[in-house]
């Protein structure tokens, strides 16, 4: 049964999706969902992670997700994964990364289907030339989660 609940985490609506024990979408926006409004113990757990992350002092979430794509997609979103904390990729280096050296533009795409941003995160890929290229929720909600990044490596 899918169960959401949204919070209000520095002036970012947050909504977070839940399914059989997962955490299977994050919104960072307001959205209608289909499912139960129901904040259940797992949502709770991401909601208090992701507060700490907004706040500078969590760097990694231990709560279990399943988010839903494709092949190609889930690929993409597993090496993101393995972004460290604060450090940027650029969309040629994850298409590298995946064994597809030739899908930079395949890897933006799967990045913009990200159910999951901040938790797999996409806003750490950027273009070639070093700048912030596409991002779902905009290029001011980018630059903002590198920056809780870079800040909070320099304490």
């Amino acid at each position: 049964m899918k169960n959401y609940y949204s919070y209000n985490i520095n002036t970012n609506c947050v909504l977070i999706v839940e399914n059989d024990g997962n955490i299977v979408e994050i919104a960072l926006a307001d959205k209608k969902i289909n499912g139960t409004k129901k904040e259940t113990d797992i949502i709770k757990k991401a909601a208090s992670q992701l507060k700490e992350y907004f706040a500078g002092k969590r760097k990694t979430f231990d709560f279990p997700i399943n988010p839903q794509g494709s092949e190609f997609q889930k690929q993409v979103w597993s090496a993101l994964q393995n972004i460290p904390y604060g450090e940027l990729r650029t969309y040629k280096q994850i298409a590298e990364e995946i064994g597809n050296a030739k899908a930079a533009r395949a890897v933006g795409m799967a990045n913009n289907k990200n159910p999951l941003p901040v938790i797999v995160p996409c806003h750490r890929v950027i273009g070639s030339n070093g700048k912030l290229t596409g991002y779902a929720y905009g290029l001011k909600m980018k630059e903002y989660l590198i920056n809780i990044e870079k800040n909070a490596c320099l304490l």
